[in-house]
């Protein structure tokens, strides 16, 4: 190839062919979306869609290919979506509003065809699975700042929702206003938690004596800012892009390397994969004696389980200082060792949903 004109030719020639081979998988997913309708059988398998992301991976690898793992994982995930689509199209429910990080974390996984449906509070999203007018749920857990979304646990808790994935996702926050200049603007909105992850930002511009006003996310604090040209919004470049509001500053986060991991809710048991996490709840019998957390922990020091997290939350139904305990640990329900901790802790531990362990994100 010698000219421009005979790369695009090739080009067009490639694509030819990647639309052909499209076509031949979007046909066979009808086939898989036929099958698991009659066995009733999940259509997300986030396991099977790892499994293959890594194979390909390798693949690229070995034949010294152009393509990364991120870019590879980025090409299929939205070909995955697509496939889910055509098997059975689910309808996803997200805490919104559009434009909102939990917004851009459900699109991640589920891709920009999909049936989505936002709402104006976590406890809105686990009523809405609970009540099956969505197949799946996306809802922050935690954020690597801010600790823990106390919302999240406490539902997970009493509702019969599972996790079914986890994923993490890095928070970027923008400063958008349609005014010319900073002098103009006479207040700035976000949700409670933006001001204080931008303080430097917001001392470093004189701006900590503007008028700050909270909202419930920061998708509406774009949407507000959309509307008074002297108003400026702390929120995500997205949002600023969607709603219209242009961007005067990118990163204006303290934090740089802030990320939120995001959980997908839904119904069904995960099969196995090779790399697996499992949530559970745990509401120790003697949870004021002595020693009993350290007695629990250990039976699965002893069959080499290791745990990611322990978070505590008070009994809300307790009129004194007791905790059950939100745990996470490496492995799977149906692992042997796992099930021989559990049975021996049956009537103190509620399984919250195994699931494919998300890949945390480096911080460069």
């Amino acid at each position: 190839m010698k000219t421009l004109d005979d790369c695009r030719v090739a080009i067009d020639a490639i694509d030819d062919e990647i639309l052909k081979l499209l076509n031949q998988r979007m046909e066979v997913v009808k086939h898989v979306g036929e099958i698991k309708k009659s066995s009733n059988g999940a259509i997300y398998r986030p396991e099977r869609e790892k499994a293959i992301v890594q194979r390909l991976t390798e693949q690229s690898i070995e034949q010294n290919g152009a393509l990364n793992a991120a870019a590879i994982e980025a090409i299929f995930l939205e070909i995955f979506a697509v496939s889910r689509n055509l098997e059975l199209p689910e309808r996803i429910a997200y805490l919104g509003p559009e434009g909102s990080f939990t917004h851009q974390a459900a699109e991640s996984r589920f891709g920009a065809m999909s049936d989505y449906l936002s709402l104006g509070s976590i406890h809105s999203v686990f009523k809405t699975l609970e009540a099956k007018r969505a197949k799946f749920g996306v809802v922050p857990i935690e954020n690597s700042r801010d600790g823990v979304v106390g919302e999240t646990l406490d539902l997970l808790a009493k509702s019969p929702v599972k996790v079914v994935a986890e994923l993490y996702m890095p928070i970027h926050m923008s400063f958008a206003t349609k005014a010319k200049k900073l002098s103009e603007i006479t207040k700035i909105y976000s949700k409670d938690k933006g001001f204080g992850q931008c303080r430097e930002f917001l001392q470093e511009h004189n701006l900590v004596n503007v008028e700050q006003i909270p909202v419930e996310s920061t998708a509406k604090a774009a949407i507000m800012a959309a509307e008074n040209p002297n108003a400026a919004a702390i929120c995500s470049h997205i949002a600023a892009k969607l709603y219209g509001v242009p961007t005067m500053f990118d990163h204006v986060e303290d934090d740089i390397g802030s990320q939120t991991r995001f959980v997908i809710l839904s119904d069904f048991k995960n099969e196995k994969s090779q790399d697996d996490k499992t949530s559970i709840l745990v509401r120790l019998k003697d949870s004021v004696k002595a020693g009993s957390l350290v007695h629990f922990l250990q039976d699965f020091d002893e069959k080499k389980i290791n745990f990611s997290k322990i978070e505590s939350r008070p009994l809300k139904d307790k009129g004194g200082f007791e905790y059950l305990f939100f745990m996470d640990f490496y492995g799977h329900i149906d692992d042997a060792n796992v099930q021989e901790v559990l049975e021996k802790h049956k009537d103190e531990v509620t399984w919250l949903g195994s699931y494919v362990k998300g890949e945390e994100i480096e911080v460069q």
